[in-house]
């Protein structure tokens, strides 16, 4: 095994001897507030022992003392015997039911309320995000630990209560059987107790390297395109055979450890029937009789061997899956990992393209971190993962098909939509939570409708920044092509009344207003869809000039031409990029690109 191989089998090993750790104190306070019913279920337990003991003792004094010494009557009572112990069984496994309900229904009613109380705990630390996990904990992870708890008391009591009336039944036939028997059933058993630590930490790894395998190959498959589109297939090659061949590596140390458990199930099942035929010679010679042996046989097969493989299949399998959905209830909260977040339209695990260099001392002016939104919780997400990264200064254009997220995007970088997940950060300072006026500070959001009111003309267009003097009030007028609007209303000074303008006229005060401002970042949502194409341009040309970041939800995609770069939106995945970049790799942005200049 290799260095990091062993290193991962130590961590693993810790990570169960604390899950074990946390749940020792907790099962038995639990078990110790239950006293009454575990004597109970011993009791029938016990009645079970006595029922093992007396099948294979029945059986030996049916042979020795009945048939074998010619007294049919005596072999026929204790044939009567074994088969009374055999029906003794069925009210035997009623009363060990009906003592199960007594720990099964507590532990779950117990864990119900636990999942409970943390959902509600997690919702009043983190509000606005649901715990998800929730549902499945109250229902699944309830259920399956319900059901392993039940089916492990059911086999551990029956190993112990049935071997010991099997051994006792052994003793008493001939203190010789045990010196046969017991070495290879208890070392298998042993063998097998070795086994699952490091096949729970072996298992725990393969999942791992399943699931990272998988993930990279649905990643890669839904970004083929910029994957072919950047150069990268043979770096993303490269990552998906490490994936492979870690998968593959961690499935043969599981295999082996597979091996190791077989090993151990057959000295435990297999080995003390061989032994026990080889050793037939031995045991008459230390004077066992006929009856005896055959009594021997059917211990083993009526009673130890399928108590032994009982006992193995259900650690293996239910033992394992109680400790880990266990771990889902008492463990601490998972917290999200915290990585550097992909570059925009790839995803995860997938190499990253050369970029060209930035300045790293000053803030991105817009900057999101993995960010998902969606509306409702079984629907599906508007931005999926989306991260994006807009420098201080640049012009952004952000095009894509209607009602594919991008008035989403800009309610979420203005702070009036919060996520499900991700950070969304306006110059360096996360927007989520903070007071209007401090967003009011950072940014400017003009929205399709503009929205003017009753006033003088200098009151609409300085009412975010009243103090404005009047030479900046008619530059900016001026270049943004609203001069003539403001004259034909009477100058700054005369009132204006909404209903005296067009949607259009609207829109140029309003995108004069945000021309003002203070904040360094203006998002436009279709603000000059009621402008014609001319005087469109010349407005984003004069915001573009202003100081500051201009991101632009396009109405035309003229728009996306005149930015220096251009985010698309598609419902899948993101691209962003120049305008030359998106038309050599984005048959979608083709696509509206050639519908636009056909119309």
């Amino acid at each position: 095994m290799t260095p990091a191989a062993e290193q991962g089998v130590a961590a693993d090993s810790r990570r169960g001897s604390g899950a074990e750790h946390r749940l020792g104190p907790s099962a038995r306070r639990f078990l110790a507030g239950r006293k009454g019913v575990l004597a109970r279920l011993a009791a029938w337990s016990v009645a079970e022992s006595v029922q093992t003991f007396l099948v294979g003792y029945g059986v030996a004094q049916a042979l020795d003392r009945g048939f074998l010494a010619g007294d049919t009557v005596a072999g026929l009572g204790w044939l009567a015997v074994a088969a009374g112990a055999v029906l003794l069984g069925a009210p035997v496994i009623r009363g060990v039911f009906a003592e199960l309900a007594g720990l099964t229904e507590p532990l779950r009613d117990r864990l119900v309320r636990r999942a409970v109380d943390r959902s509600l705990a997690r919702a009043l630390s983190r509000p606005g995000g649901g715990d998800r996990a929730a549902v499945s904990r109250l229902t699944n992870q309830v259920e399956m630990v319900r059901d392993s708890f039940a089916g492990l008391v059911l086999t551990l009591r029956s190993f112990v209560f049935t071997a010991a009336g099997a051994l006792a039944g052994l003793l008493s036939l001939h203190p010789a059987l045990v010196l046969v028997v017991v070495p290879p059933l208890a070392g298998g058993v042993a063998l097998f107790l070795l086994t699952l630590r490091p096949m729970a930490a072996a298992q725990r790894r393969a999942l791992a390297a399943d699931e990272a395998l998988g993930d990279h190959a649905a990643r890669v498959r839904k970004a083929l395109r910029d994957v072919t589109a950047c150069g990268i297939l043979p770096e993303t090659s490269r990552d998906g055979e490490r994936l492979v061949a870690r998968a593959a590596a961690t499935s043969r140390v599981l295999a082996r450890w597979a091996a190791v458990r077989a090993l151990a199930l057959g000295a435990s099942a297999q080995l003390p029937v061989l032994l026990l035929l080889v050793a037939v010679p031995w045991l008459r010679a230390q004077g066992v009789t006929t009856g005896a042996l055959l009594g021997a046989f059917t211990y083993l097969a009526q009673a130890l061997l399928p108590a032994v493989h009982s006992l193995v299949t259900a650690i293996g399998a239910a033992g394992s899956r109680l400790l880990v959905v266990l771990e889902r209830f008492t463990g601490p909260e998972a917290s999200p990992p915290v990585a550097v977040a992909p570059p925009l339209g790839r995803r995860a695990g997938l190499p990253r393209p050369p970029a060209p260099a930035r300045s790293q001392a000053a803030a991105a002016a817009v900057e999101l971190c993995s960010v998902t939104v969606r509306y409702g919780a079984r629907a599906e997400p508007v931005l999926d993962a989306l991260d994006l990264r807009v420098e201080d200064g640049e012009h952004v254009a952000v095009v894509g098909p209607s009602g594919i997220g991008k008035s989403t995007l800009t309610r979420l970088i203005a702070g009036l939509c919060v996520p499900q997940t991700g950070t969304v950060r306006v110059a360096g300072r996360e927007v989520t939570g903070r007071p209007p006026a401090e967003l009011r500070a950072l940014r400017v959001l003009v929205p399709q409708q503009a929205y003017v009111f009753t006033g003088t003309v200098r009151d609409n267009l300085t009412y975010l920044r009243p103090g404005a003097c009047r030479a900046d009030i008619e530059a900016a007028a001026l270049d943004l092509g609203a001069a003539p609007l403001v004259e034909r209303l009477g100058g700054l000074d005369a009132v204006l009344r909404p209903e005296d303008l067009s949607q259009g006229e609207r829109q140029l005060i309003v995108l004069a207003r945000a021309y003002l401002s203070t904040a360094r970042l203006l998002l436009l949502d279709e603000a000059t869809c009621h402008l014609d194409a001319a005087s469109e341009e010349r407005a984003e040309k004069a915001l573009a000039r202003r100081p500051g970041t201009l991101l632009v939800v396009a109405h035309r995609m003229s728009s996306a031409v005149r930015a220096d770069r251009v985010l698309l939106l598609d419902g899948v995945r993101a691209a962003f990029g120049t305008h030359e970049e998106l038309l050599g790799r984005s048959p979608l942005y083709r696509d509206l690109v050639g519908h636009w200049s056909r119309t």
